[in-house]
């Protein structure tokens, strides 16, 4: 279908000349199959299931311009992940030549964001969608099209609860609602087709071809019994897999299953790989992108300095410890075809779209805890492979495993490439997931009694796959702890949340969390505190989770233990009887002990070292501190408890790693803890001190330059001084 013939179907022609400008000319099969099957219309809600790159994305955005143009309201777009929620934000901004426009929220879950009221479409991750609606956000009521990427996501069991549960609440709220799920191809599309009251859109087709095989012995042995030889360039077989396509301007991804296997793969594909990079201006932009990695961080690690060695040969590694922007900077010049070969963890394939020609598999396990190795679903797989095969540049592509055995060869082709994805599962049984989400409706206002708890969670997916009593064993299981911990009561038979409640639900916590909280500020009215007393506390929540014990770990931590008995606002379990509770103790311990090391400004080197964090853990951590600290505050705020106060400073510190002298220094835009020491050691240890400095002489501080110096006294100015 030509997108002229959109016009036929209610697209207006200003619309169809955007997707021109776009250099879309013609729709692919699935997106052609949706809007015959009525799409445009209105009337309905859809769930697509179609593979990677199969163009779910554009389908999304027929609806929603259709809607908006024809009937005005607004289109939420949940995605799972913030770097996705970014790249379908820049996707979406082509469209406001057409007064449409778009807004993209993210994190800060005590917010209503009432900003959001002026954009059309709001790209956001399903927390975020979640935290709005328990704020009772304006923006989310005008709100008559909700698309639900990655839908098959509810599978997941950290975030496929709030995604299905968003769902549900918006299905509660919303009379009229239209749904568009986007799902990978998965068994049981029907059934979430079914659950949402949609029409089914499932097709097998990809715009690239995709051929998928097994790596064994020097040859990859392919479904349709084609056996094709793979150059030997080096005694690795995954290098030379991962650069056999590079000659002929090809390029690959390579999943392994942990960040130092990424890292080294990535080394030693560079190694190989000078050979086959052009000479010039190709190798001067690859030393250039090289250098910028390292100048996305004030304080470069020694994960920076190896990524910058691989940039140098072409190669890079992605995984969760890179910094966000050193991500961002790898995922453009992958996109450019200026790095060959990324050695990815597989966050990366449920994450931003990086087509390749090859997809080399060579990791099918992975570790899990209390379970050890075991193998990967075949959906996740299918992900992976997905990956191949870059449209406009590719005839087809390659999705490759890697097998040590022919015995191997023959497993890994059954399960893998020959089977078809597992049909997914609600996960909202998860009692930490379900807790929440019991609260928040008690506290919303959707429930006002058991049976009315019922009948709000029976719109859920988990209730369609299973029967009542099941459903009802678990809520009433969880709706006994909110009663018993005052985070809900019942009066005259009306069930009902308590100012408590309420705000454990708005700040986006987990009860237990909250309980743990409220109850450690409760013992530090009677104790003697200190900083590490309510990094100890903040630690032993379930949403920071306790660092991985080492060997040698159980001595230090115990010592530290003994050290700060009388200040630690938690109970201590008893190691005898209670060992696998005191194991958990002393890796928040652990937690605890890595926090303490930031805000005294030990450097992201010597923390690497010693807890195995890299850069983008480090953020991540500090995030995640910063609204539990900040939670903890509003919690002893609200119970009228004294010593909350002293939260506020802790969470300064941890929010920019600093010692408290820092403090004021750090208040200033682009004085990280870095720069903040530097002043300080030249002598500029107060905002005042900065004001009697000259421009020039700020700027000749180590690491500040002359942009910087000229941002800090406009600061400076626009706070008086």
């Amino acid at each position: 279908m030509r997108v002229e013939e959109l016009l036929k179907h209610g697209l207006p022609e200003k619309a169809v000349r955007v997707l021109r400008g776009a250099g879309i000319d013609e729709l692919y099969p699935p997106q052609e199959m949706a809007v015959l099957a009525g799409l445009l219309d209105l009337r309905r809600s859809f769930v697509v299931s179609v593979p990677t790159a199969a163009g779910k994305t554009l389908i999304a955005e027929l609806l929603m311009v259709r809607s908006l143009l024809d009937r005005g309201g607004k289109c939420l777009y949940v995605v799972p992940l913030r770097a996705l929620a970014w790249e379908k934000y820049e996707d979406f901004k082509k469209y406001e030549v057409l007064g449409l426009r778009c807004a993209l929220t993210t994190g800060d879950y005590d917010s209503r964001d009432t900003w959001l009221s002026n954009y059309d479409i709001i790209v956001t991750t399903s927390e975020k969608a979640d935290s709005l609606l328990r704020h009772g956000s304006e923006a989310l009521r005008d709100v008559n099209v909700l698309v639900a990427d990655e839908v098959h996501l509810i599978n997941d069991p950290h975030r496929g609860p709030t995604l299905e549960v968003t769902i549900a609440r918006l299905m509660h709220t919303t009379p009229g609602l239209l749904i568009l799920a986007l799902s990978a191809t998965i068994q049981n599309a029907e059934e979430i087709a079914s659950w949402l009251g949609a029409e089914l859109v499932a097709m097998d087709w990809r715009p690239v071809e995709l051929r998928e095989g097994v790596y064994c012995d020097g040859s990859i042995f392919f479904s349709d019994s084609r056996l094709q030889e793979v150059e030997r360039i080096c005694g690795n077989d995954v290098v030379n897999l991962a650069l056999e396509v590079v000659p002929q301007g090809g390029q690959s991804l390579v999943f392994v299953n942990t960040r130092r296997s990424a890292e080294k793969l990535a080394l030693d594909v560079a190694k190989e790989a000078r050979g086959f990079l052009g000479e010039g201006e190709e190798e001067e932009r690859l030393k250039a992108l090289a250098a910028q990695v390292l100048e996305v961080l004030a304080e470069p690690t020694e994960i920076c300095r190896k990524l910058s060695r691989a940039l140098k040969g072409g190669a890079a590694f992605h995984h969760a410890g890179l910094e966000a922007g050193q991500r961002r900077l790898i995922e453009d010049a992958f996109k450019d075809n200026l790095v060959k070969v990324i050695a990815a963890t597989p966050t990366l394939a449920a994450g931003v779209n990086l087509p390749a020609r090859r997809v080399v598999i060579r990791d099918y396990t992975r570790y899990e805890a209390n379970l050890g190795r075991v193998a990967i679903p075949v959906l996740e797989y299918k992900q992976q492979a997905g990956r191949a095969g870059r449209p406009s540049y590719d005839e087809y592509g390659e999705a490759v495993l890697v097998a040590k055995s022919y015995d191997e060869r023959s497993r890994l082709l059954d399960n893998y490439v020959l089977a078809e994805p597992e049909a997914i599962s609600s996960k909202l049984a998860v009692e930490a997931a379900l807790r929440t989400h019991v609260l928040a409706t008690v506290a919303m206002g959707y429930a006002d009694s058991f049976y009315a708890l019922m009948e709000f969670f029976s719109r859920t997916f988990f209730a369609h796959q299973q029967d009542a009593h099941t459903l009802e064993s678990h809520l009433r299981r969880i709706l006994d702890f909110l009663l018993d911990e005052g985070m809900c009561g019942e009066r005259n038979g009306e069930l009902f949340a308590t100012p408590f409640g309420r705000r454990v639900s708005e700040l986006y916590l987990d009860p237990v969390s909250a309980v743990i909280l409220r109850d450690g500020l409760y013992a530090a009215q009677h104790k003697d505190t200190d900083t590490f007393s309510y990094l100890h506390l903040l630690a032993s929540v379930p949403e920071i989770g306790g660092l991985y014990l080492r060997k040698g770990d159980f001595e230090t931590y115990e010592d530290m233990v003994r050290r700060y008995e009388d200040r630690l606002l938690v109970e201590i379990p008893d190691r005898l009887t209670e060992y696998w509770r005191y194991e958990e103790f002393l890796s928040e311990i652990k937690t605890a002990s890595f926090y303490a090391d930031w805000i005294e400004e030990r450097s992201e080197d010597f923390i690497h070292k010693k807890y195995n964090l890299g850069p983008g853990d480090i953020r991540t951590r500090v995030d995640l501190a910063d609204w539990v600290l900040y939670a903890a505050y509003e919690i002893g705020r609200l119970l009228r408890l004294g010593k909350a106060r002293e939260l506020v400073e802790v969470r300064r510190r941890v929010r920019h790693g600093v010692k408290e002298e820092l403090l004021e220094l750090v208040s200033l835009r682009g004085v990280g803890r870095v720069r903040a020491r530097r002043l300080y050691s030249k002598g500029y240890r107060t905002l005042r001190d900065l004001r009697e400095a000259s421009v020039e002489a700020i700027a000749g501080v180590k690491g500040i330059g002359p942009k910087t110096a000229e941002s800090i006294k406009r600061q400076l100015r626009e706070k008086g001084f």
